[in-house]
Order: C-alpha cells, then structure tokens, then sequence
C-alpha cells in the first residue's frame, strides 16, 4: 500500500474510532451516570491525529499542481 493509501486508510479507522468514543460519552450521559473527568480528553487524540491526516490530504492537489508546474516551466 502506497503511501497515500495508508494517510487515507488511517484517516477513515481514526474517524470511525473518535465517532465511537464520543457516542460512548453521549450514551453514558444520557444513562444519567457521569463518566471521569479524563473519560472527555479521550476524543482529543484521534481528533489532533484525523487533523493531521486531513491537512495532508486537503495540500495534496496543491503539492500536485504545484510540482506539475514545476515540471512544465
């Protein structure tokens, strides 16, 4: 798998696992019991991981142009 399949690839498992853990701490809120206070930073790290795959993905169009045009001029 190349490396732009893998960023992709690991970007949908993070999206998928962030969703589950904020579901998890809706349901349990709505159970009326109050999870622990660090139960609520557990959403941050597939989220600050999803960032950075996502700001990959949305320059690679540029980064492509970009050397495209390099190429040509």
């Amino acid at each position: 798998m190349n490396w732009n399949a893998w960023i992709r690839q690991s970007h949908r498992w993070l999206s998928i696992i962030f969703t589950a853990v904020v579901v998890a701490i809706f349901v349990t809120l709505g159970l009326g019991k109050e999870p622990a206070p660090w139960v609520y930073f557990l959403p941050l790290f597939p989220l600050a991981l999803m960032t950075l795959t996502g700001l990959y993905m949305f320059a690679l169009p540029y980064a492509a142009r970009w050397r495209s045009a390099r190429r040509i001029g």
